[in-house]
């Protein structure tokens, strides 16, 4: 980072080891050095002052993890811990705290995730610091039947970022109506399904906006909780653009085999699945056909959900090639009948549904009291389009 041309440059300088330090590690190290600009806030400061005893080779073991669902009350830091820096931002504490032969960085958030890093003399002090430090420090998550736990990946400043938050998510059978009788068939043997049962990689839910796809996706991640941990990418352009990205994300870390499948959640996919997609997106589709029939799905037990408003026809082949798709399934309306059963006990009118029959959004619509419009798109209403 570099400040403007305006006045001189602040440098915060890393101590240089000298060839006398008798640790090995210590003596192999460069020089290191590390600028700070007027853009730096104070929890910047302190991540780079984190740093320092572990580039210099003072501390030259490290060891760092990643909480979630942590305590209010809890300290991420050793009983007798000296605190040298405290930053509050919006959202955001950090604290530098010290000891003999040690230095421990910690980030909190509000939403209850934090980040705790060590640097030691020694590795075993490391361990027993960052041990110490997340002791007791987080709590079993709140049962709630009605949400579920997901995922929420994208491409941070400083790399990949797996946020968790719990969302709503109805149980298949209190929604199951909302769907024509075909669709609901397919959707009943994926909600059922469990790990070793499952016959391919990709889950693909095409089919006009408004019609149920985004619902369906909340349900299956509640009915597969038990076994399968669900993950929205935010941005899966950059996913498949950027292979660093795509290995941790896929990959994920060898250490946690607790919850062994994952379940990846693309939304509104259409530009990377589309026939000219190859032609658009360039390594885009290849790299999401090797995650779910490839090299890199070997071995990771990683399943891909898509959903997108495509015509199955407008897909690009290899997509939907048989044996690669767990399933293939066009949401698609409500047949008028359906709709009709639907509505029934509400104040809306059957004769507001068209011959055509209703999507979810429009029958939604209707039971808030807005009339269909005459061009047969799904209303705009405080309903959306996903559903």
């Amino acid at each position: 980072m570099t400040m403007s041309q305006e006045r001189p440059q602040e440098v915060l300088h890393l101590v240089e080891p000298t060839n006398d330090t008798p640790d090995p590690l210590s003596e192999s190290a460069l020089p290191v050095l590390l600028n700070l600009n007027d853009g730096s806030s104070p929890a910047d400061v302190m991540d780079v002052l984190s740093l320092r005893p572990f580039a210099s080779g003072e501390q030259p073991w490290s060891r760092s993890t990643r909480l979630e669902h942590v305590r209010a009350d809890a300290p991420l830091r050793p009983d007798g811990a000296r605190l040298v820096r405290v930053a509050h931002e919006k959202g955001k504490d950090s604290f530098l705290a010290e000891g003999d032969g040690w230095t421990l960085l910690t980030n909190r958030w509000r939403n209850g995730v934090a980040y705790v890093a060590v640097s030691a003399v020694t590795d075993e002090l490391a361990e027993s610091v960052l041990a110490a430090s997340v002791k007791d420090a987080t709590e079993p998550p709140k049962v709630d039947e009605s949400s579920v736990d997901m995922g929420f990946w994208h491409m941070g400043t400083h790399g990949p970022v797996r946020s968790e938050r719990s969302i709503t998510a109805d149980a298949w059978d209190d929604i199951r109506r909302n769907y024509t009788a075909p669709v609901a068939a397919a959707l009943d043997e994926v909600m059922g399904l469990t790990g070793p049962e499952v016959p391919g990689r990709l889950l693909l839910l095409h089919g006009p906006p408004g019609t149920g796809k985004t619902t369906a996706l909340r349900a299956l991640a509640r009915a597969w909780n038990g076994w399968c941990q669900s993950d929205c990418v935010l941005d899966p352009e950059a996913l498949f653009g950027t292979p660093s990205y795509l290995m941790e994300v896929a990959v994920g870390d060898d250490e946690d085999e607790k919850r062994r499948w994952r379940l990846l959640i693309l939304e509104d996919c259409d530009e990377l699945i589309r026939g000219e997609a190859k032609q658009s997106t360039g390594q885009g589709l290849s790299r999401l056909l090797n995650l779910t029939d490839g090299m890199l799905g070997q071995g990771r037990d990683v399943l891909v959900a898509i959903t997108t408003n495509e015509d199955l026809a407008q897909l690009h082949p290899a997509v939907v090639r048989p044996g690669r798709c767990l399933a293939q399934i066009d949401v698609g309306r409500l047949t008028q009948g359906e709709a009709a059963a639907w509505l029934a006990g509400t104040d809306a009118s059957p004769d507001e549904i068209g011959p055509d029959g209703a999507t979810l959004a429009e029958l939604a619509a209707l039971r808030k009291g807005e009339r269909r419009p005459d061009t047969g798109e799904a209303p705009v209403s405080a309903t959306g389009f996903y559903l």
